[in-house]
């Protein structure tokens, strides 16, 4: 009785074994490699980029002139630079093309998204964490999706003066809106609520003031309130506008991350750069 036992519990035993080793077969390990690039949904900031072990990479507001990081000497033992010498992408939205390497000042390399150089935060310690968002209002997640950001930079106008935020010579870094690339906008204070008065209907001045096409408002720096920006139609175009003001470019700054040209044409004012301390646009 005890030799049909025991031979009972082996042959259970094996074909348990055979079981499992069946179940392993049919689902194999995933032994893929991740990619270098991630995208992760965030219940509160949508879209994140992160590294391959969902690590939150950021973007720094001060770094605002191209090709350049301003975050050097202990900044770095607090955000420290992401890199990548090839970087995979594990999502169909990220494009190659906006992902490059720059040469810091210290020599070490680090890669850019759509110019924005990457780093870590020291104090995110899991996949997901994003502690760093808004730090001093200067460190926001890195998103794939931005319709607006925000960059810290000297005003310097088409006159070659350096200005202040209330538009008089001198030196002050001022915050303002940019595009995902970094691109400073612009309100025309003739403009009214919602209410283009620059662009003529056959867009024969837009190329000096491009307006800012969007059809969807997508991401934004947690700084800034959502509901502060909206479109309007501009003929047959469809124009961001932020508190009211409708939204530009200005021609000159030839579409480069940092340039603020358009603060001192055609006199310092007119048009004013856009951010947290704008005003709401008068109302027709």
């Amino acid at each position: 009785m005890r030799f049909k036992t025991t031979t009972f519990f082996v042959l259970a035993a094996a074909m348990s074994a055979i079981v499992a080793c069946s179940k392993d077969d049919n689902n194999p390990p995933d032994n893929t490699p991740k990619a270098d690039i991630q995208i992760t949904n965030n219940a509160t900031l949508g879209k994140v980029i992160t590294d391959k072990s969902g690590k939150t990479l950021y973007f720094f507001s001060m770094d605002a002139t191209p090709g350049t990081s301003a975050c050097t000497g202990g900044c770095l033992a607090v955000w420290p630079v992401f890199y990548s010498a090839n970087p995979t992408l594990g999502d169909t939205s990220l494009h190659a093309a906006d992902f490059a390497t720059i040469t810091r000042t210290d020599g070490a390399k680090q890669t850019t998204y759509k110019g924005w150089p990457l780093y870590y935060y020291a104090s995110d310690a899991a996949a997901g964490d994003t502690k760093g968002e808004n730090f001093n209002k200067v460190w926001y997640v890195a998103k794939p999706d931005y319709t607006v950001m925000l960059a810290n930079k000297q005003l310097v106008g088409n006159d070659g003066v350096e200005y202040t935020s209330a538009y008089v010579p001198g030196k002050e870094v001022t915050q303002f809106l940019t595009d995902d690339y970094g691109r400073t906008l612009y309100a025309f204070t003739p403009d009214k609520f919602k209410k283009n008065n620059y662009t003529k209907a056959d867009f024969s001045n837009n190329p000096t003031w491009p307006i800012y096409e969007v059809s969807v408002i997508k991401g934004i720096p947690s700084s800034l309130t959502k509901t502060d920006f909206d479109t309007v139609h501009v003929f047959d175009r469809v124009q961001l506008s932020y508190k009211g003001w409708p939204v530009y470019y200005f021609g000159p700054d030839a579409m480069t991350k940092g340039n603020t040209k358009g603060v001192s044409v055609p006199k310092p004012g007119v048009w004013p750069i856009l951010n947290l301390a704008t005003l709401v646009a008068p109302q027709q």
